[in-house]
């Protein structure tokens, strides 16, 4: 069935799509702030109010939610990226009602109780030591950090530890109260519902609901690159990791999809979405030739859908008798052979088939669903998701050379090394 699209008075976005298939709706509120509307002194701040969302407001204390959208058969969570923040509860059709209210209620209302906010200060402080003792997040963190110099798309989304020890309550409603805004909201529902009707209980709970000021964006433009970047990480750890972070295109623009196939036919079909695994990438490129001739134990590709350009990153681990030289100089290797030579028809039809396959079991269920009705519209607009398998498709041979040629250039790229205390790096 087509998907209902309207826009309540006050700027609510609302998305709706029936699916009859079984009893069950998923019901979304995505909101338009992320780290990217971030500044030094309150980075984190997206995360951390997300957080404060799950302790309560008048009509909804903390211990009750999860009690009873768990009696009723249901699951809720929430997550923040760069771009945005989603709340969700998957619930039999005929409960939803309790997740309207509450994200209609949470929306405005939420307490922000100063006791609360020192609790989960402790815990996210906490969250953010656990990731400190993972050599991905300390390889992530500092080239993400040297990939952009004004863009806050340069910091972690949880936040720099500075910035989580000061912030304080004042900070982070006033964040709250500047983004969370029904003209700065999308709603998105897919499941068996009728939707005239779903739209009118919408209504009686958003529309009087004030509109709030456009919310001033902070995302300034990056300058290109113009020489390669290279970090070194140290840390705890006996393994070696090479991540080679390239300035890609956003979502909307055409190369996009070009990007999409070569990364596919390099490392696998990066995973868009973000409930759904991954396939196998044993037939792409850099597996067999970093992983099967025992120079890297694991090779993979990264490249999401963004409002800015963001980065596609390649990350290896090192096998412990292998050099990360020799990881990089059989990477660039492979980097080069795609820019002289445009993939065989064959393989290419097999990289835009694994990039459709892995999308295609990303939307397949009715959580799944939902998801796309409001990610879709953060970066660009649900015809996006709905082209998405043409587009790829429509990729030629030439396409992907040009893309690999544009964008998987050394000046373009931060290139970074886990190196773990106490180990002396392998000769080449």
């Amino acid at each position: 069935m087509d998907v209902l699209k309207t826009t309540l008075s006050n700027g609510l976005n609302i998305f709706l799509k029936e699916i009859h298939t079984t009893p069950i709706i998923s019901h979304w509120l995505w909101v338009r702030v992320g780290s990217r509307d971030e500044i030094p002194g309150i980075t984190g701040a997206s995360h951390w109010v997300e957080h404060m969302q799950f302790k309560g407001t008048q009509q909804f204390p903390a211990g009750r939610l999860d009690k009873d959208i768990s009696r009723d058969g249901g699951f809720w969570n929430a997550m923040t990226y760069i771009d945005w923040t989603a709340y969700y509860e998957t619930m039999p059709a005929e409960k939803i009602d309790l997740g309207l209210r509450l994200e209609a209620d949470r929306l405005i209302n939420s307490d922000f109780d100063p006791d609360e906010v020192a609790s989960e200060r402790t815990v996210i402080i906490s969250e953010r030591q656990g990731h400190e003792n993972s050599p991905i997040f300390r390889l992530d963190e500092d080239v993400q950090a040297a990939a952009f110099d004004q863009h806050p798309y340069r910091h972690e989304v949880i936040g720099r530890m500075a910035d989580l020890e000061s912030m304080t309550r004042d900070d982070l409603y006033q964040h709250y109260k500047r983004f969370y805004t029904p003209n700065n909201a999308i709603l998105a529902m897919a499941g068996d519902f009728d939707s005239a009707e779903m739209l009118e209980r919408i209504r009686q709970l958003y529309e009087d609901i004030p509109a709030g000021p456009s919310p001033a964006r902070v995302a300034a433009p990056e300058t290109p690159l113009s020489a390669e970047r290279r970090v070194l990480t140290q840390g705890p750890g006996e393994t070696v990791f090479v991540r080679a972070a390239y300035r890609a295109p956003h979502a909307q623009d055409p190369d996009f999809f070009a990007l999409s196939v070569a990364d596919s036919l390099l490392a696998g079909p990066s995973n868009l979405n973000f409930f759904s695994g991954g396939i196998s990438n044993k037939t792409s490129r850099l597996y067999q030739n970093l992983v099967e001739k025992e120079l890297a134990v694991g090779v993979s590709g990264g490249l999401q859908a963004t409002i800015d350009p963001f980065l596609y990153d390649i990350t290896a681990v090192v096998h412990p008798e292998r050099s990360a030289d020799e990881v990089i100089a059989a990477l660039d290797g492979e980097i080069a052979r795609l820019q002289d030579s445009p993939p065989k028809a064959e393989e290419l039809a097999r990289a835009v088939k694994q990039a459709q396959a892995l999308f295609a079991y990303g939307s397949e269920s009715i959580t799944n669903q939902a998801f796309w009705l409001g990610f879709a519209e953060i970066f660009a607009d649900y015809a996006w998701f709905e082209n998405y398998l043409q587009r790829l498709a429509a990729v030629t041979p030439a396409d992907v050379q040009r893309a690999a040629q544009t964008y998987l250039q050394p000046q373009r790229r931060v290139l970074g090394v886990y190196q773990p205390d106490g180990r002396p790096e392998q000769p080449a």
